[in-house]
């Protein structure tokens, strides 16, 4: 297959690539890796579609999944099923380095979307849910707290 290399896109201070999309699968599975910067992370969410695999590449991350924590470091990967209330922050002094798995494929759309309109956590949180909607994810509650 003769594919472009993906160029970056930026949101909210971190860095994501699309490594396979769904258009490149027949849908099957989005892949895209991001470099989050430290105490980042995502509000709190559900994903009613797709099941959600993080391999961390390098750093750490805490994550959260419906109320239990764990801390992902380097070389370590963490399985979210659809339909979990889930959420991460990057901790410690370093960028994380993730590579993201969604099954089905199609979310990695909503990044694209992120990036070209630089929607503000949480000042825009009303159109970057009304566009999560559309790749069928539900906000929840605010970002993990330091």
């Amino acid at each position: 297959m003769d594919r472009t290399v993906p160029r970056p896109m930026n949101w909210n201070g971190t860095e994501y690539h699309i490594q396979l999309s769904s258009e490149e699968t027949g849908g099957c599975i989005g892949i895209f890796s991001s470099v989050c910067p430290p105490e980042s992370g995502p509000p709190r969410h559900v994903h009613e579609a797709e099941d959600e695999t993080f391999h961390v590449l390098s750093g750490e991350a805490l994550f959260w999944l419906a109320g239990a924590e764990q801390v992902a470091q380097a070389g370590e990967t963490v399985f979210v099923p659809r339909g979990v209330e889930h959420a991460f922050r990057v901790i410690g002094p370093r960028p994380a380095r993730m590579l993201t798995i969604l099954t089905p494929g199609g979310f990695e759309g909503f990044f694209r979307e992120m990036a070209e309109g630089q929607y503000r956590i949480p000042e825009d949180m009303a159109a970057i849910g009304a566009i999560g909607a559309r790749y069928n994810m539900t906000f929840t509650g605010p970002p993990l707290a330091a």
